[in-house]
């Protein structure tokens, strides 16, 4: 095993460098020799959280881990680009949930365009890129009129229309980052170009054509996350429903009115706080959220209930919640390739559209 690279992962009232090695060695840890990445042993896998973790550990230097991860996806992408939403515990044999989720497909570009920033590694670019593209065009035939994505595929080969705004924003960056990599080999996509900026119009104009989850705390900050709303439109949005879903001291709500703050959705919004320039807001709510680290792994748990009988539930130490946060505090020490995939400053970004 190498040693951690935990220079820039180190954060006042967040992270100490043993404790960010330690928490690298958690996720570590979880990850199966064949290189899947299950939430944590014992629990399923599926492709967006599994791609979140190998992330996190190319922020950290563990760059031959996070290639494992991603051979494991390459060797278990379906015929049609897709993968299966579960897999038991990473085993590609025991697939527990045959959807096929849009925006757990397309991370795989935004995993792949980090791991290539973060090496310079033109060898794995090109073995990835026929999954990469794969992927994207899985993705891009349940592209809707409206410019939308619809949200799965089911196991029987029918197309779920209707779209999620977090989803579709995930799928949004993941275009960018395959536009990226597509530039990189100087094979351009012209229909990718055209389907960003279709999608990118209906995450910014109209709102009605996605199924509507307001009251979940990423329908709120996506939007910001993945690139679709930037500069003081980004910030309007941020500001809108700060109270609704930021509890002080304790971290971002998952969904409201619910009395339970995740780990995941408070480091994914100080992500999103660190890229419109928000920088000690994104701090504060990374220190907020401390009181759900593990000392004796380093893993975070997944939420915490703060009314009633405060208790953390459920009693699980995710491999994705460590990782959502390492990536934040990456992005705050000023990791490159971090910095450059959630940025956007310096990703493609297609041909807007103008109209409908």
């Amino acid at each position: 095993m190498t040693t951690p690279r935990t220079e820039h992962l180190v954060l006042t009232g967040v992270l100490t460098a043993e404790q960010a090695a330690e928490t690298i060695r958690g996720i570590l840890a979880v990850q199966r020799a064949d290189g899947a990445i299950p939430w944590f042993r014992g629990h399923h896998l599926d492709p967006w959280d599994h791609t979140e973790a190998a992330m996190a550990l190319d922020a950290a230097g563990e760059h031959e881990a996070a290639e494992r991860a991603y051979v494991w996806l390459a060797r278990h992408q379906n015929e049609d680009g897709s993968w299966y939403a579960a897999y038991a515990d990473g085993d590609a044999a025991d697939v527990t949930d045959r959807g096929r989720e849009t925006n757990f497909c397309a991370y795989v570009a935004v995993g792949a365009w980090h791991h290539y920033l973060a090496t310079g590694d033109d060898t794995f670019l090109d073995a990835m890129w026929p999954t990469v593209y794969a992927a994207i065009e899985f993705v891009l035939r349940l592209q809707q009129p409206g410019g939308q994505i619809g949200w799965k595929r089911e196991d029987d080969g029918s197309d779920v229309k209707d779209a999620l705004l977090t989803g579709s924003s995930s799928i949004h960056h993941a275009l960018r980052c395959a536009l990226a990599i597509a530039e990189q080999r100087e094979e351009p996509q012209p229909d990718w170009e055209l389907a960003v900026g279709a999608l990118r119009h209906a995450i910014r104009r109209h709102p009605e054509r996605f199924l509507d989850k307001r009251r979940y705390s990423m329908d709120w900050y996506y939007p910001v996350l993945g690139g679709a709303l930037t500069d003081a439109e980004a910030k309007e949005r941020i500001e809108t429903d700060w109270d609704r879903f930021v509890v002080p001291g304790l971290g971002v709500r998952c969904v409201v009115p619910n009395p339970w703050v995740t780990g995941g959705e408070s480091a994914e919004l100080a992500l999103a706080l660190w890229a419109v320039g928000e920088s000690d807001r994104a701090l504060d709510i990374l220190q907020s959220i401390q009181h759900l680290r593990d000392p004796r792994t380093g893993l975070y748990w997944t939420g915490y209930v703060f009314e009633g009988e405060p208790a953390v539930w459920p009693e699980e130490l995710t491999s994705w919640t460590a990782g959502s946060l390492l990536l934040a505090v990456a992005a705050l020490g000023g990791d490159e390739a971090t910095c450059a995939v959630f940025s956007g400053e310096r990703l493609p970004r297609g041909l807007d559209a103008e109209c409908c």
